[in-house]
């Protein structure tokens, strides 16, 4: 079965300056590959055979590097957006969507199986979704547990909240594009209250693998260090 994956690859990468000012973030390297020619292989293995990047931010570097994916055999086009789309507003500038696709950021470094978890969506006939990591966070305080007239009750050095986040890759049913406007920032936190509104059941799946967003200057560190010590983890090569 023909597999189709969406690519958001149009963000600024603010957050990882001064490396995303000259290099777009998706083309920041990881070992000898950048880390969207890294879920683009990972991809191709999991048997997708067309991705559209959406683009927008240093869209012509970009679109120079991949081409039309004929190094990699497999098909690659691009969607452009004139203005800056969010995370969700980019599909509604795509015409050929089929009815089940993946969505996902250029700039995720995991483990997971895309094509499995593409394939329990279209069997879930749900219209969206969420591929989620379990993540920690360690209080930086002492936490003081009060009662109504704020008595010590209780209290706990540094705890450790644990809490799920979405990973930025998602199934997506084609629906979801009746809910998205057209040519208007529309991220997913948007897209998420919207169909928690009209009482659609987004499937949340969780990943109990590998998972690093490539966001700050620290995580990028750390992915190029993961990366070189388990590259056989992410690619089969």
């Amino acid at each position: 079965m023909s597999k189709r994956a969406v690519i958001l690859a149009g963000g600024k990468g603010t957050r990882l300056r001064p490396y995303t000012v000259v290099l777009p973030k998706p083309l920041m390297p990881i070992g000898e590959y950048p880390i969207l020619e890294v879920v683009i292989r990972q991809l191709i293995q999991h048997k997708f055979d067309h991705i559209t990047l959406a683009v927008n931010h240093q869209a012509d570097i970009i679109k120079a590097f991949f081409g039309n994916g004929e190094k990699w055999k497999i098909k690659i086009d691009y969607s452009v957006e004139s203005i800056p789309l969010s995370t969700m507003g980019p599909l509604k500038l795509i015409q050929d969507l089929p009815e089940n696709f993946l969505v996902m950021n250029g700039d995720i470094l995991t483990d997971l199986n895309y094509s499995v978890f593409l394939d329990d969506h279209v069997k879930s006939k749900h219209i969206f979704t969420i591929s989620s990591y379990q993540r920690e966070q360690i209080s930086d305080y002492g936490v003081l547990e009060l009662d109504k007239s704020n008595i010590l009750k209780g209290f706990k050095e540094k705890p450790v909240v644990k809490y799920d986040v979405s990973m930025g890759i998602y199934a997506v049913s084609k629906k979801v594009l009746d809910i998205i406007p057209l040519n208007q920032p529309f991220g997913f936190d948007h897209l998420m209250l919207a169909l928690l509104e009209k009482n659609e059941n987004v499937v949340v799946k969780k990943h109990s693998g590998y998972w690093l967003d490539i966001g700050r200057p620290d995580d990028y560190d750390k992915a190029i260090g993961e990366f070189e010590k388990s590259k056989k983890i992410f690619l089969n090569e």
